[in-house]
């Protein structure tokens, strides 16, 4: 698409040039003079809204946007048709190689076909994006206008150098954030993944002693529990003892406790029944 959008402006350029190249080798008039250089009166400036005093920084992923600012001083409307532009390196060029070898990138050329009255100015709206190697490039814009009498003129817009950085990183940027996100969930995920492969192989023994206190802890309130007995085995004296105390004679329950007496109590009960 760019390649023929540039096509295109080349081919009206060129027209121009035909014209006059057939003037001027008219066979009509050996004498007849050369064409006069047509000019156009206008000034055309290109502007960069979010440049600083550094000068034009090209962001990488961002647009860069200008505004071409055109002022009318013909008697008659002329007509923007394209700007177009392209980025050129700034190192010499070899003594045998061609102003072409300088390109470092074509610029998608925007259409307009804005007329602009006699007189008028008008400001027109010019953006693109790059993706390229942080360098020093120089920018050139370049607009073809046609006049009232269907004259075609290729005006210089824009020349200058220009740099061509990369974007800032901000931390609280959303992309940033889920970046950073995604790599800690990885990361976190693949050490678990090494730890439950490679290193708890390496502690068996620990990893089934803490198992035995757990179940053992866990087996205790479970031998506490006592299966409920059957019919009235579980109804003799309301204490749990694990037999039926209603078939034991009561002479054997109630069995007289033996009391002990002090020496000295003894001796003087002796003494007593000797008197």
């Amino acid at each position: 698409m760019v390649a023929l959008k540039f096509s295109v402006l080349a081919a009206l350029a060129l027209r121009v040039v035909s014209v006059f190249a057939v003037e001027a080798e008219s066979p009509l008039e050996d004498d007849a003079a050369s064409a006069p250089e047509v000019d156009l009166k206008a000034d055309i400036v290109a502007t960069f809204p979010d440049s600083d005093i550094f000068g034009v920084k090209l962001v990488n992923g961002r647009p860069t946007k200008a505004v071409i600012d055109i002022t009318n001083n013909e008697d008659e409307a002329i007509q923007v048709s394209f700007i177009g532009g392209q980025l050129l390196s700034t190192k010499e060029p070899a003594p045998d190689a061609p102003l072409s070898s300088l390109i470092v990138r074509n610029l998608t050329a925007v259409r307009y076909d804005a007329t602009i009255a006699a007189g008028e100015k008008q400001s027109l709206p010019f953006s693109f994006v790059l993706d390229m190697q942080p360098q020093d490039l120089r920018l050139q814009l370049i607009g073809i206008v046609s006049n009232a009498a269907s004259q075609i003129f290729q005006v210089g817009v824009y020349d200058q150098t220009v740099s061509v950085v990369e974007a800032p990183v901000n931390v609280l940027d959303p992309q940033i954030i889920f970046l950073y996100l995604f790599l800690s969930a990885g990361f976190l995920g693949t050490c678990y993944f090494v730890y439950k492969t490679y290193i708890e192989a390496f502690f068996p023994q620990t990893a089934k002693r803490g198992g035995g206190a757990k179940g053992a802890k866990k087996a205790k309130p479970a031998a506490a529990e006592k299966e409920p007995l059957s019919g009235g085995e579980g109804s003799g004296t309301g204490t749990d003892k694990g037999y039926d105390e209603s078939w034991i004679p009561s002479d054997h329950l109630n069995r007289p406790t033996a009391r002990r007496v002090k020496s000295g109590a003894s001796s003087k009960s002796k003494a007593k029944g000797a008197e």
